[in-house]
């Protein structure tokens, strides 16, 4: 009796984890403006929130650093999602300065983090004001 039927061929990849692809997916699914908008809104407000509140001015450092991080979200997921294409990514462009006036900022706030520590034996945002001439 001859067989007709035809041979069962799997046709996956070997190596495909479907995980994988469902993690991918959920991932795809809040990499939206919106989405990616809500980050760098939670990112701001985290920073102002530590800029605003505590009175260490390393965690004030940090909060600023926050804020800085968030424009840089927001404006490479501009340049993502924006429809106009040109040869110069603005976004890209503009979140290097941002990177660059951040180090900085840290150059520059570390150095005096460091003379108020010398000076005052403390780094109090509340000590700090108290500087004179």
């Amino acid at each position: 009796m001859a067989d007709y039927r035809l041979p069962t061929t799997d046709y996956r990849l070997p190596t495909t984890d479907y995980r994988l692809l469902s993690m991918i997916s959920i991932a795809h699914m809040f990499f939206t403006p919106h989405g990616m908008m809500f980050l760098a809104m939670l990112l701001f407000l985290t920073g102002v929130y530590a800029v605003t509140v505590r009175r260490n001015l390393i965690v004030v450092l940090m909060g600023l650093e926050l804020m800085l991080n968030a424009v840089n979200v927001a404006l490479v997921s501009f340049n993502y999602f924006s429809s106009y294409e040109s040869v110069f990514e603005s976004g890209q462009i503009m979140a290097l300065m941002v990177i660059a006036v951040a180090a900085a900022e840290a150059a520059v706030g570390l150095a005096i983090l460091v003379v108020l520590m010398r000076t005052r034996g403390s780094i109090d945002a509340e000590k700090a004001q108290e500087m004179q001439g």
